[in-house]
This record gives C-alpha cells, structure tokens and sequence, in this order.
C-alpha cells in the first residue's frame, strides 16, 4: 500500500477505507448514523440509552423522512433502529419490540386472478361487456352491443397503433375473445380509420391543455425562436 503524506505526517495507518469496513445494515441512513447506533448500545444506563435512541431517530427523520401519517413514520424509525441495532437494542420504545424473524419472513402471495387474458390490450372493462353481451338474446339489441364492440376494439387497437386495422381483424378479435359467440354482421359498418384517430387527437390535445406547462407551450416555441 502506497504511503499517503499530509503535511509531513504519514496517514497510511490513519485512513480507513468503506471497503474495509462492515457493510451498512440500511445504507439510506449512512454510515454516522451506524455509528451512534453502536455507541447508544455502548451506554450501560437504561435512560440515557433511551435518551440516546430518542436523538438518533430524530436524527434519522431528518435524514430519510419517511411516509405516512406521523405516528406511522415514527413507527417506521423505531422499527429501523432496531434493525440497525440487530434487535440487540433495550430502550423504552414508544412502540412494541418488532420481531427480529419478522424481516425474514415472506408476505403471503397477492391472490391474482387465474385466468390467462386472450387480448390484455382490450382491457378487462370490454372482457365484462363482452360476457355481457353474451347473455342477450340474439336480435337487434344485441346487434348494436356487437357493433359497439368492435368500434370501442378499433379504438382501442388505434390508441397504441396508429396505423390502418382491418376490419377482418376486428371481426376475428371479437370472436375469438367471445369464443365464437359473437361474431360481427357482414353489413354492419365500423367508424373509419380517419374519424378514430381525430378523435383521440382530440382528447389527447384536450388532457394537454389541462396540464401544467403545457398552456403556453405554443407562445414559449415562438419566444424560443426570435
């Protein structure tokens, strides 16, 4: 290792480099914060201990503010000073001692629904109007419902892809989606192409208005110019 001199004094035996050191138990509080951890451990008197353990999560707060209403980010602090403590901590805590195999334990899994989707990109919203659909008796009712269909599906498929869809692939999503019970009359006729996407520039235009910063885009683009 070569020798670090500062003003004639050798400090090779002085420095101490983090890659020498233990790793951080939660590195987002640094490594000061580790280290009044350690001397709050080192306190024998059981109050001034806690007095101590009071401080480092105030200054834990200022440090990482955590989320939450304030009793459920104070909660969150005392939680984590034990961590940090490996649960070795013996203070008057505001809140019950967590578990120390509590950290260890995986949460129970989501109960996600089973179902494979045969065209997620539709949405589950037109899943339910399809299976409602599927109820109707057939007739003119039900005629309309399918037309609606295959128009919102349109709409939908030109939202992410702005180009030309024919109208057979429409047809063969819905049916396929509705496993063969609905299927799109010959005759019956779908908004063009054109007509769609002037609509969705339309509200896209619209949503853009309403954002911040975006009202005087068009007078800051003249501005920038001149």
């Amino acid at each position: 290792m070569s020798k670090t001199i500062h003003k004639g004094v050798d400090l090779s035996d002085t420095l101490t480099y983090n890659s020498s050191r233990e790793d951080l138990l939660i590195p987002e509080y640094g490594r000061g914060i580790h280290i009044m951890v350690q001397h709050m451990l080192s306190i024998s008197d059981k109050a001034e201990r806690t007095k101590c353990a009071e401080a480092i999560v105030s200054v834990m707060g200022s440090v990482v503010p955590p989320e939450g209403t304030e009793e459920e980010g104070l909660h969150k602090l005392w939680n984590h000073l034990h961590q940090i403590s490996e649960f070795q901590m013996d203070v008057d805590s505001p809140f019950e001692k967590p578990n120390s195999e509590d950290k260890y334990t995986q949460p129970e899994r989501l109960s996600y629904p089973n179902e494979t989707s045969r065209a997620g990109h539709f949405g589950r919203t037109l899943g339910s109007m399809v299976e409602m659909a599927k109820k109707l008796d057939d007739g003119e009712e039900k005629t309309i419902l399918i037309v609606k269909l295959a128009n919102t599906m349109k709409m939908h498929f030109l939202t992410w892809n702005r180009k030309t869809v024919e109208r057979s692939f429409i047809a063969d999503q819905l049916k396929e989606i509705s496993g063969g019970n609905l299927v799109l009359p010959e005759d019956a006729e779908l908004e063009s192409t054109a007509e769609i996407l002037r609509n969705i520039r339309k509200t896209s235009d619209a949503l853009d208005r309403k954002r911040p910063g975006k009202k005087n885009s068009k007078k800051n683009h003249k501005n920038r110019r001149r």
